[in-house]
């Protein structure tokens, strides 16, 4: 007989959107850390990508995550600035069909509280089918303050989106 766990586990992909990290010229430091903050009983991250700013190439990934590998959860970090070249959220709204805005809301509150260019933050966070996608800004230190405003909440709006408010198993 199995034993029952205390949380359900949700299946994760994680984006990493840089230029310069695709091109080798940068490490990626936000796509790790954010693996290393999801806490691995109630996660488990299925999929670590790290793409240019190539809003084709980005949808792409949303959609596979989404449709083919069936995670609960993307979270993206970067693309999500005033550059010519950051088209995260017009990517991540592109594919969904619902938009969920109070996360992106709560992380720029949060976010302005600890400085005032959080306004610049065009991140949103959307629904596509039962996957939930949000967008994180591209530092592992505003990854890990932007993830610390949401992360309690999320186990609740996951379970909602399979339908077993917050239990094991994908409907």
């Amino acid at each position: 007989m199995t034993e029952k766990k205390d949380f359900p586990v949700f299946r994760v992909g994680i984006v990493t959107l840089s230029d310069k990290g695709y091109q080798g010229e940068r490490e990626d430091k936000s796509g790790p850390r954010i693996k290393e903050l999801l806490p691995a009983e109630q996660y488990e991250v299925v999929s670590m990508r790290l793409l240019p700013d190539e809003r084709a190439m980005i949808e792409e990934e949303l959609i596979r995550l989404a449709d083919l590998e069936q995670c609960d959860l993307v979270l993206t970090t970067g693309g999500t600035g005033f550059s010519m070249r950051d088209v995260t959220p017009e990517a991540t709204l592109a594919v969904s069909g619902r938009v969920a805005p109070g996360i992106a809301e709560a992380i720029r509150a949060g976010s302005m509280a600890i400085t005032k260019r959080a306004m610049l933050s065009r991140a949103v966070s959307a629904i596509r089918h039962r996957t939930l996608i949000i967008n994180l800004p591209g530092s592992p230190k505003a990854v890990e303050e932007s993830l610390g405003f949401v992360l309690d909440t999320l186990p609740h709006a996951l379970g909602l989106l399979r339908g077993t408010d917050g239990e094991c198993g994908r409907s």
